[in-house]
């Protein structure tokens, strides 16, 4: 989230490892009557699966299988696989979207409009805070300005935020709020626009919205309680067994905990804190232990800002603009950053979604462990996004042992201007998973909602298929990027508990793993994509407590 990019100095601690069971007892299943994929190259599909204490007792044959006192499940046709993991969400702002001005899937700047005048009729007293919005499909081919949103309310603050948490749209009554006026240098890490006569047009990029947001009076924590036990709970209901939450705060860590605690969280949660949070966060686990199924990882850290507001940072110019994107922190800030992770051993997820922006996170990693290279291989350092790669550095993934934690759905909603950003020639690099997968690296697929949806039926659609959903393709989308089937899965189970050190314990369905099952009500492995695309999630457990059921 915008509101998150501050970036300080920080101490380190060590990181505990292992992830502890949940308060209540796992019942025991007996899964049949339905493919169950286990994500195991050597044996991909069993009849049954028993699961017993929140684990995998059993996979194999039906007519092997002793049920005993298991609750006996018919799958009625539907596929099983291993639990599906989000290696990159924001789950606070995924129930937070509940409570602000929802504008996904807004058509045009009159829709936009139109939808505030409702949003502040309906809350008549109070800034106004929405999210959603990107313009790449209006009529107007613009972003909206202040005169837009000062048409509609004049009287009090708004602040809308593009859909990718990276630019915002402010009203002049936000603007004075944050102090923002015609002489106002852009902050470090940030823009703002300006019309021909040097004032403000409202749009804000990355650090330069912090101004504005600061004024506005943050969500209760009671009212943040129930946004993460909601969004916890839809993301049961959509198949996910696991999260990797970015941009933690400490309120967010806490109420990871109390939920986990109290029996209420549905999923592994592994954290990745804000950079001066980290160290309090890493003491006081140390201190307490974990928390149900909620563990501190290590810290989330920003190199540059999104494609879709030109701030990520590229090596030559946009091209459809005069800028190179921008730095949302300082290189020597965010080295420093990362000398005191490795000093206090814990992992490091950077985000870099351009190629300038990519080449200096790699850079930094490989400066960081230049005294001994083979242990940044241990150290598993991701990448959050990886978007666009130049050639030279797309190899260095694999050679360097760094993990690269990417969103699927991304490309099939940038494509759409990615083209027109990057130009042809930089396309070759841009959503590369197969080539990624191809040179030996690692990639741990995710969603970032709220900037995507945060289904994972969308996200394998996307790996596999790289269509729009409603079935396009451009010609530039470079189809020969989409991954198998298996390869998708992968990236989604497997991929996901690599980047999180728990590999040996969740990832794939065999015996003495974590029972993390997701159900679909189609077979990924066989059905036309477009159905897929259509499925639904019937049945999710999560070390082995059944957190969703749609049989």
């Amino acid at each position: 989230m915008l509101s998150r990019r501050r970036f300080t100095g920080l101490s380190m601690a060590a990181l505990a490892a292992g992830c502890a069971t949940g308060p209540a007892a796992a019942p025991e299943v007996l899964l049949y009557g339905g493919p169950i994929y286990t994500g195991i190259a050597s044996r991909p599909q069993v009849e049954a699966l028993h699961l017993r204490g929140g684990r995998v007792v059993f996979a194999g044959a039906l007519n092997e299988a002793s049920a005993g006192g298991a609750r006996a499940i018919n799958l009625d046709g539907a596929a099983a696989f291993p639990g599906f993991i989000d290696s990159h969400v924001h789950l606070m702002g995924v129930g937070v979207a509940a409570l602000t001005l929802d504008l996904v899937g807004t058509p045009s700047i009159a829709s936009l409009q139109a939808s505030l005048a409702a949003y502040a009729q309906a809350h008549p007293q109070g800034p106004i805070l929405g999210r959603g919005w990107i313009e790449t499909h209006w009529p107007e081919r613009r972003f909206p300005s202040r005169t837009d949103l000062d048409a509609v309310v004049s009287d009090r603050p708004v602040i809308l935020e593009r859909i990718d948490g990276h630019a915002a749209v402010a009203n002049s009554a936000a603007l004075a709020l944050g102090g923002i006026d015609a002489r106002t240098p852009d902050p470090e890490g940030g823009r703002i626009e300006r019309d021909s006569a040097g004032a403000a047009t409202g749009m804000l990029i990355d650090n330069a919205a912090y101004a504005v947001q600061a004024r506005f009076p943050p969500p209760t924590q009671s009212q943040q309680r129930e946004a993460l036990a909601q969004a916890a709970r839809l993301y049961a209901s959509r198949g996910w067994t696991g999260i990797s939450n970015v941009s933690t705060t400490p309120t967010e860590e806490a109420l990871f905990r109390e939920l986990a605690a109290s029996g209420e969280l549905p999923l592994w949660a592994d954290l990745y804190m804000e950079p001066d949070a980290v160290a309090d966060a890493m003491t006081r686990q140390a201190r307490v232990g974990m928390n149900g199924h909620v563990r501190v990882c290590g810290v989330k850290l920003y190199m540059d800002g999104a494609l879709g507001s030109r701030g990520a940072a590229l090596l030559a110019p946009y091209a459809d603009a005069q800028s190179d994107g921008l730095l949302v922190t300082p290189v020597d800030v965010i080295r420093a950053q990362m000398r005191q992770a490795r000093q206090g051993g814990y992992q490091v997820a950077a985000h870099a979604i351009g190629d300038r922006g990519n080449r200096l996170v790699l850079d930094a990693f490989r400066d960081t462990f230049a005294d001994d290279p083979a242990a940044l291989r241990t150290a598993r350092w991701r990448v959050e996004h990886a978007q666009v790669l130049a050639p030279d550095d797309l190899p260095r993934f694999a050679q360097m042992g760094v993990i690269a934690s990417m969103q699927p759905s991304h490309a099939i909603s940038d494509l759409y201007f990615a083209p027109a950003r990057l130009g042809p020639d930089r396309l070759a690099g841009a959503y590369a998973w197969k080539s990624l997968l191809e040179s030996g690296a690692v990639i741990a697929a995710g969603s970032d909602a709220p900037v995507e949806r945060g289904d994972p039926l969308i996200e394998f659609y996307a790996a596999a298929y790289r269509h729009a959903l409603n079935g396009f393709a451009g010609p530039d989308w470079r189809l020969q990027e989409a991954v198998s089937r298996a390869q998708a899965l992968r990236m989604l189970t497997l991929g996901g508990a690599f980047a999180t050190f728990t590999e040996q314990e969740r990832g794939v369905l065999d015996v003495g793993k974590r029972a993390d099952v997701s159900v679909f009500s189609a077979d990924l492995m066989q059905a036309p994509f477009e159905q897929v695309r259509d499925a639904r999630a019937m049945l999710t457990i999560c070390d082995g407590r059944v957190t969703h059921d749609a049989l």
